[in-house]
Protein backbone atom coordinates (compact mmCIF):
# COMPACT_ATOMS: atom_id res chain seq x y z
CA UNK A 1 0.00 0.00 0.00
CA UNK A 2 2.38 2.50 1.19
CA UNK A 3 4.82 1.28 -1.69
CA UNK A 4 1.95 2.23 -4.08
CA UNK A 5 1.27 5.34 -2.87
CA UNK A 6 5.42 6.13 -3.07
CA UNK A 7 5.42 4.97 -7.00
CA UNK A 8 2.01 7.33 -7.34
CA UNK A 9 3.58 11.13 -5.46
CA UNK A 10 6.83 10.02 -7.43
CA UNK A 11 5.09 9.79 -10.79
CA UNK A 12 3.20 12.67 -10.06
CA UNK A 13 5.66 15.03 -8.83
CA UNK A 14 8.08 14.00 -12.62
CA UNK A 15 4.12 15.28 -14.22
CA UNK A 16 4.05 11.58 -15.45
CA UNK A 17 0.10 11.70 -15.47
CA UNK A 18 -2.69 9.08 -15.67
CA UNK A 19 -5.70 9.89 -17.57
CA UNK A 20 -8.00 8.11 -14.52
CA UNK A 21 -6.99 7.74 -10.60
CA UNK A 22 -9.91 5.49 -8.44
CA UNK A 23 -8.82 5.23 -5.31
CA UNK A 24 -10.89 3.27 -3.19
CA UNK A 25 -10.07 1.03 -0.03
CA UNK A 26 -11.13 1.04 3.83
CA UNK A 27 -8.05 3.66 4.85
CA UNK A 28 -8.69 7.13 3.69
CA UNK A 29 -5.43 8.27 5.09
CA UNK A 30 -3.45 7.61 1.71
CA UNK A 31 -6.33 8.33 -0.39
CA UNK A 32 -6.44 11.91 0.91
CA UNK A 33 -2.92 12.57 0.21
CA UNK A 34 -3.12 11.59 -3.14
CA UNK A 35 -6.07 13.84 -4.09
CA UNK A 36 -4.50 16.48 -1.78
CA UNK A 37 -0.61 16.50 -4.15
CA UNK A 38 -3.21 16.38 -7.12
CA UNK A 39 -5.46 19.24 -6.03
CA UNK A 40 -2.46 21.66 -4.98
CA UNK A 41 0.56 20.50 -7.32
CA UNK A 42 -0.98 19.64 -11.26
CA UNK A 43 -1.98 23.14 -11.93
CA UNK A 44 -0.67 26.52 -11.33
CA UNK A 45 -2.92 29.00 -8.87
CA UNK A 46 -3.28 30.40 -12.34
CA UNK A 47 -4.93 27.54 -14.41
CA UNK A 48 -6.81 26.20 -11.37
CA UNK A 49 -9.65 29.35 -11.91
CA UNK A 50 -10.91 27.50 -15.10
CA UNK A 51 -9.42 24.04 -14.99
CA UNK A 52 -9.70 22.69 -11.94
CA UNK A 53 -13.44 21.43 -10.70
CA UNK A 54 -14.62 19.63 -7.64
CA UNK A 55 -17.70 17.32 -7.46
CA UNK A 56 -19.43 15.48 -4.72
CA UNK A 57 -20.98 12.36 -5.18
CA UNK A 58 -24.15 12.93 -3.65
CA UNK A 59 -24.36 16.38 -5.62
CA UNK A 60 -24.25 15.06 -9.39
CA UNK A 61 -24.18 11.95 -11.62
CA UNK A 62 -21.70 9.93 -13.95
CA UNK A 63 -23.31 11.79 -17.05
CA UNK A 64 -22.15 15.48 -15.59
CA UNK A 65 -18.86 14.36 -14.34
CA UNK A 66 -17.93 12.46 -17.81
CA UNK A 67 -19.34 15.58 -19.88
CA UNK A 68 -17.44 17.54 -17.24
CA UNK A 69 -14.32 15.61 -17.66
CA UNK A 70 -14.82 15.41 -22.00
CA UNK A 71 -13.61 19.05 -22.20
CA UNK A 72 -11.01 20.31 -22.62
CA UNK A 73 -8.68 23.03 -20.84
CA UNK A 74 -8.52 26.69 -21.16
CA UNK A 75 -5.17 27.94 -21.12
CA UNK A 76 -3.48 25.08 -19.72
CA UNK A 77 -1.95 21.54 -21.08
CA UNK A 78 -4.89 19.48 -18.13
CA UNK A 79 -7.45 20.29 -16.80
CA UNK A 80 -8.23 18.35 -13.11
CA UNK A 81 -11.58 16.75 -11.91
CA UNK A 82 -11.82 15.44 -8.65
CA UNK A 83 -14.94 13.51 -7.78
CA UNK A 84 -15.55 13.19 -3.93
CA UNK A 85 -17.63 10.67 -2.05
CA UNK A 86 -18.04 8.77 -5.14
CA UNK A 87 -19.54 5.84 -3.09
CA UNK A 88 -23.18 7.89 -3.09
CA UNK A 89 -22.95 8.03 -6.80
CA UNK A 90 -25.59 4.83 -8.00
CA UNK A 91 -24.30 5.24 -11.61
CA UNK A 92 -20.53 4.44 -10.95
CA UNK A 93 -20.66 1.60 -13.52
CA UNK A 94 -20.98 4.00 -16.58
CA UNK A 95 -17.08 4.95 -15.89
CA UNK A 96 -16.24 2.29 -18.31
CA UNK A 97 -17.86 4.14 -21.46
CA UNK A 98 -15.66 6.87 -20.61
CA UNK A 99 -12.59 4.97 -20.18
CA UNK A 100 -12.88 3.78 -23.45
CA UNK A 101 -11.94 6.79 -25.11
CA UNK A 102 -10.54 9.03 -22.19
CA UNK A 103 -9.54 12.27 -22.71
CA UNK A 104 -5.52 12.89 -22.09
CA UNK A 105 -5.68 16.55 -21.06
CA UNK A 106 -7.95 15.56 -18.40
CA UNK A 107 -6.98 13.87 -15.07
CA UNK A 108 -10.31 12.72 -13.91
CA UNK A 109 -9.72 11.49 -10.03
CA UNK A 110 -12.29 9.19 -8.10
CA UNK A 111 -12.31 9.60 -4.44
CA UNK A 112 -14.29 5.85 -3.64
CA UNK A 113 -12.91 6.17 0.42
CA UNK A 114 -13.89 3.64 3.15
CA UNK A 115 -15.33 0.78 0.56
CA UNK A 116 -13.51 -1.92 -1.82
CA UNK A 117 -14.93 -1.66 -4.98
CA UNK A 118 -15.92 -5.25 -5.81
CA UNK A 119 -13.80 -6.94 -8.60
CA UNK A 120 -16.28 -8.92 -9.95
CA UNK A 121 -17.74 -6.09 -11.13
CA UNK A 122 -16.96 -4.78 -14.82
CA UNK A 123 -16.04 -1.52 -13.74
CA UNK A 124 -13.28 -2.70 -11.52
CA UNK A 125 -11.93 -5.20 -14.58
CA UNK A 126 -12.08 -2.05 -16.87
CA UNK A 127 -10.17 0.05 -14.33
CA UNK A 128 -7.49 -2.97 -13.68
CA UNK A 129 -6.92 -3.48 -17.64
CA UNK A 130 -6.65 -0.46 -18.58
CA UNK A 131 -2.72 1.02 -18.89
CA UNK A 132 -4.15 4.63 -18.36
CA UNK A 133 -5.97 4.65 -14.78
CA UNK A 134 -4.37 4.13 -11.55
CA UNK A 135 -6.06 1.89 -9.21
CA UNK A 136 -5.12 2.37 -5.75
CA UNK A 137 -6.32 0.35 -2.98
CA UNK A 138 -5.43 1.78 0.25
CA UNK A 139 -6.62 -0.94 3.16
CA UNK A 140 -6.70 -0.35 6.78
CA UNK A 141 -3.69 -1.32 8.73
CA UNK A 142 -4.17 -4.63 11.08
CA UNK A 143 -3.50 -3.76 14.52
CA UNK A 144 -0.45 -5.64 14.94
CA UNK A 145 1.04 -3.29 11.85
CA UNK A 146 0.25 -0.05 13.16
CA UNK A 147 3.60 0.39 16.01
CA UNK A 148 5.95 -0.26 13.21
CA UNK A 149 3.87 2.19 11.28
CA UNK A 150 4.53 4.90 13.76
CA UNK A 151 8.26 4.00 14.09
CA UNK A 152 8.35 4.64 10.56
CA UNK A 153 7.17 7.91 9.90
CA UNK A 154 8.76 9.39 13.05
CA UNK A 155 11.88 7.79 11.59
CA UNK A 156 11.11 9.89 8.20
CA UNK A 157 10.60 13.16 10.32
CA UNK A 158 13.93 12.48 12.16
CA UNK A 159 12.19 11.46 15.56
CA UNK A 160 12.48 8.12 17.29
CA UNK A 161 10.59 7.26 20.48
CA UNK A 162 10.81 5.01 23.75
CA UNK A 163 10.59 1.43 23.12
CA UNK A 164 6.83 1.42 24.29
CA UNK A 165 5.53 4.54 22.72
CA UNK A 166 4.15 3.30 19.56
CA UNK A 167 2.21 0.02 21.04
CA UNK A 168 0.82 2.53 23.76
CA UNK A 169 -0.22 4.87 20.87
CA UNK A 170 -1.95 1.79 19.46
CA UNK A 171 -3.80 0.78 21.88
CA UNK A 172 -5.29 4.34 22.55
CA UNK A 173 -5.73 5.45 19.07
CA UNK A 174 -6.47 2.32 16.90
CA UNK A 175 -5.50 1.87 13.74
CA UNK A 176 -6.53 5.15 11.90
CA UNK A 177 -3.95 6.67 10.21
CA UNK A 178 -5.39 10.02 9.97
CA UNK A 179 -6.14 10.17 13.57
CA UNK A 180 -2.33 9.00 14.66
CA UNK A 181 -0.91 11.21 12.43
CA UNK A 182 -2.74 14.31 13.83
CA UNK A 183 -1.57 12.93 17.43
CA UNK A 184 2.43 12.98 16.23
CA UNK A 185 2.32 15.66 14.50
CA UNK A 186 1.64 17.09 17.72
CA UNK A 187 3.83 15.67 19.78
CA UNK A 188 6.47 16.94 17.14
CA UNK A 189 5.14 20.36 17.22
CA UNK A 190 5.51 20.64 21.38
CA UNK A 191 9.17 18.98 21.02
CA UNK A 192 11.79 21.47 22.73
CA UNK A 193 13.94 22.58 20.16
CA UNK A 194 17.27 20.17 20.08
CA UNK A 195 15.24 16.91 21.14
CA UNK A 196 14.61 14.43 19.19
CA UNK A 197 12.73 11.43 21.10
CA UNK A 198 9.28 11.46 22.10
CA UNK A 199 8.88 9.37 25.47
CA UNK A 200 6.10 8.45 27.57
CA UNK A 201 6.15 11.06 29.37
CA UNK A 202 5.24 13.41 26.53
CA UNK A 203 2.52 11.33 25.25
CA UNK A 204 0.90 11.85 28.67
CA UNK A 205 1.62 15.17 28.71
CA UNK A 206 0.50 16.39 25.12
CA UNK A 207 -2.11 13.31 24.32
CA UNK A 208 -3.26 12.41 27.75
CA UNK A 209 -2.65 9.21 27.72
CA UNK A 210 -1.14 7.54 31.13
CA UNK A 211 1.84 6.02 30.93
CA UNK A 212 1.50 4.13 33.77
CA UNK A 213 -2.02 2.88 33.42
CA UNK A 214 -3.25 1.68 29.83
CA UNK A 215 -3.75 -1.47 28.54
CA UNK A 216 -0.25 -2.36 27.44
CA UNK A 217 0.93 -2.12 31.03
CA UNK A 218 -2.12 -4.38 32.76
CA UNK A 219 -0.93 -6.59 29.83
CA UNK A 220 2.50 -6.63 31.16
CA UNK A 221 2.09 -6.79 34.64
CA UNK A 222 -0.23 -9.61 34.25
CA UNK A 223 2.47 -11.32 32.23
CA UNK A 224 4.62 -10.82 34.93
CA UNK A 225 2.48 -11.80 37.98
CA UNK A 226 2.78 -8.10 39.41
CA UNK A 227 -0.09 -8.46 41.01
CA UNK A 228 0.40 -4.83 42.91
CA UNK A 229 0.48 -3.02 39.54
CA UNK A 230 -2.28 -4.99 38.33
CA UNK A 231 -4.45 -3.37 40.80
CA UNK A 232 -3.11 -0.30 40.79
CA UNK A 233 -4.04 0.18 36.89
CA UNK A 234 -7.62 -1.71 37.16
CA UNK A 235 -8.50 0.84 40.49
CA UNK A 236 -7.79 3.53 37.73
CA UNK A 237 -9.78 2.20 35.27
CA UNK A 238 -12.68 1.78 37.40
CA UNK A 239 -12.43 5.35 38.07
CA UNK A 240 -11.87 6.02 34.77
CA UNK A 241 -14.22 4.20 32.53
CA UNK A 242 -15.02 6.49 30.14
CA UNK A 243 -11.12 6.61 28.70
CA UNK A 244 -10.78 2.91 30.18
CA UNK A 245 -13.77 0.88 28.51
CA UNK A 246 -13.96 -2.84 29.47
CA UNK A 247 -14.00 -4.40 25.97
CA UNK A 248 -11.34 -2.61 24.99
CA UNK A 249 -9.25 -3.98 27.64
CA UNK A 250 -11.00 -7.21 27.11
CA UNK A 251 -10.17 -7.83 23.95
CA UNK A 252 -5.96 -6.95 24.79
CA UNK A 253 -5.93 -9.14 27.41
CA UNK A 254 -7.61 -11.97 24.84
CA UNK A 255 -5.29 -11.00 22.44
CA UNK A 256 -2.37 -11.77 25.03
CA UNK A 257 -3.26 -14.76 26.18
CA UNK A 258 -4.23 -16.33 22.63
CA UNK A 259 -0.44 -15.11 21.62
CA UNK A 260 0.99 -16.55 24.39
CA UNK A 261 -1.00 -20.17 23.69
CA UNK A 262 0.76 -19.68 20.14
CA UNK A 263 4.14 -19.33 21.78
CA UNK A 264 4.05 -22.36 23.94
CA UNK A 265 3.00 -24.23 21.09
CA UNK A 266 5.94 -23.56 19.07
CA UNK A 267 8.93 -25.68 17.95
CA UNK A 268 11.37 -22.42 17.31
CA UNK A 269 11.11 -20.18 20.04
CA UNK A 270 14.22 -18.22 18.87
CA UNK A 271 13.06 -14.07 19.04
CA UNK A 272 13.24 -13.19 15.31
CA UNK A 273 10.93 -16.54 14.47
CA UNK A 274 8.72 -16.02 17.45
CA UNK A 275 8.38 -11.91 16.55
CA UNK A 276 6.95 -13.27 12.90
CA UNK A 277 4.54 -15.64 14.09
CA UNK A 278 3.42 -13.70 16.72
CA UNK A 279 3.91 -10.56 14.83
CA UNK A 280 4.78 -8.17 17.16
CA UNK A 281 8.28 -6.34 17.33
CA UNK A 282 10.84 -8.35 18.41
CA UNK A 283 11.68 -6.44 21.52
CA UNK A 284 8.58 -7.87 22.84
CA UNK A 285 9.25 -11.45 22.72
CA UNK A 286 11.42 -11.46 26.32
CA UNK A 287 7.69 -10.78 27.77
CA UNK A 288 6.31 -13.46 26.27
CA UNK A 289 8.93 -15.55 27.46
CA UNK A 290 8.45 -14.55 30.86
CA UNK A 291 4.43 -14.57 30.42
CA UNK A 292 4.79 -18.29 29.48
CA UNK A 293 6.64 -19.39 32.41
CA UNK A 294 3.87 -18.33 34.81
CA UNK A 295 1.08 -19.40 32.86
CA UNK A 296 1.16 -23.13 31.45
CA UNK A 297 -1.23 -23.88 28.76
CA UNK A 298 -4.32 -25.37 30.82
CA UNK A 299 -4.14 -22.16 32.47
CA UNK A 300 -4.53 -20.03 29.26
CA UNK A 301 -7.25 -22.44 28.02
CA UNK A 302 -8.99 -21.35 31.58
CA UNK A 303 -8.35 -17.74 31.21
CA UNK A 304 -9.82 -17.56 27.97
CA UNK A 305 -12.95 -19.52 29.59
CA UNK A 306 -12.98 -16.49 32.19
CA UNK A 307 -12.72 -13.74 29.35
CA UNK A 308 -15.90 -15.29 27.63
CA UNK A 309 -17.47 -15.44 30.90
CA UNK A 310 -16.83 -12.09 31.90
CA UNK A 311 -17.47 -10.56 28.56
CA UNK A 312 -21.34 -12.10 28.70
CA UNK A 313 -21.05 -9.94 32.77
CA UNK A 314 -20.30 -6.80 31.46
CA UNK A 315 -23.28 -7.21 28.70
CA UNK A 316 -25.58 -8.05 31.40
CA UNK A 317 -25.78 -12.00 31.39
CA UNK A 318 -25.36 -13.19 34.83
CA UNK A 319 -24.63 -10.14 36.46
CA UNK A 320 -26.95 -6.81 36.64
CA UNK A 321 -25.51 -5.00 39.48
CA UNK A 322 -21.48 -4.79 39.26
CA UNK A 323 -20.04 -2.00 37.97
CA UNK A 324 -17.36 -2.63 34.84
CA UNK A 325 -15.04 -1.93 37.39
CA UNK A 326 -16.04 -4.60 39.88
CA UNK A 327 -16.04 -7.07 37.28
CA UNK A 328 -12.38 -6.54 35.60
CA UNK A 329 -10.95 -6.37 39.22
CA UNK A 330 -12.64 -10.20 40.02
CA UNK A 331 -11.29 -10.99 36.79
CA UNK A 332 -7.88 -9.78 36.82
CA UNK A 333 -7.99 -11.54 40.22
CA UNK A 334 -8.80 -14.84 38.72
CA UNK A 335 -6.62 -14.70 36.53
CA UNK A 336 -3.37 -14.15 38.10
CA UNK A 337 -4.64 -16.85 41.05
Amino acid sequence: MEENYNRIISDLKKKIYKNVYFLHGDEPYYIDLIIDFIQDNVLTDEEKSFNQVVLYGEETDMPSIINTARRFPMMSNQQVVIVKEAHYLKDLDQLTKYLEHPLDSTVLVISYKYLKLDKRTSLYKALDRNKNVELYLSERLRDYQVPDWIDSYLHDHNIKAERNVSYILTEYLGSDLSRIVNELDKLMIGMPDGEHIITTEDIEKCIGISKDFNNFELQNAIGRKDLLKANLIVNHFGHNPKDNPMPVTMVTIFSFFRKLLIYHHLNDKSRNNAASILRINPYFVSEYEMASRNYGPGKIIEVISLLREFDMKSKGFGDLSSSEGDLLKELIYKIMH
